[in-house]
């Protein structure tokens, strides 16, 4: 007797959704200078630069069911400045990053069958707060 298919774990699951967005960014002309860029404090899904220089930080945010506000409304405050402390790292490290514009967003992704995922760009998600 075979055994079905083993579901996707959340891992593979957000890792396709990453990939997606970038694929998403790149077809927006954005160049994709970084992913899943770790630090002690926090992380930053994707860094890319737009065609006027601004360098944007993107929280890639994906949720099956929207009853919860859709995957947006999870960038809370919280969540926010762990993206900003990573962002300050990140700078802190690549010089030349930081004398750039610099924006956040948040690409908001939900599955949609065949079509792969409905994306959902919020260019200027939230602001950093003042250092």
């Amino acid at each position: 007797m075979r055994r079905p298919p083993t579901p996707p774990d959340r891992q593979q699951i957000g890792r396709a959704a990453e990939d997606a967005a970038a694929r998403f960014l790149q077809a927006h002309s954005l160049t994709i200078l970084a992913r899943n860029y770790r630090c002690r404090s926090g992380e930053i899904d994707i860094v890319a630069r737009d065609a006027r220089g601004v360098v944007v930080i993107a929280e890639v945010r994906l949720r099956a069911d929207a009853r919860y506000g859709g995957g947006a409304a999870s960038v809370d405050l919280r969540k926010q400045r762990r993206i900003e402390r990573a962002t300050r790292h990140l700078l802190a490290c690549q010089p030349a990053l930081g004398r750039q514009p610099l924006r956040f967003d948040v690409l908001d992704m939900a599955p949609d069958g065949a079509a792969g995922y409905r994306i959902e760009w919020i260019r200027h998600a939230f602001e950093a707060m003042p250092r």
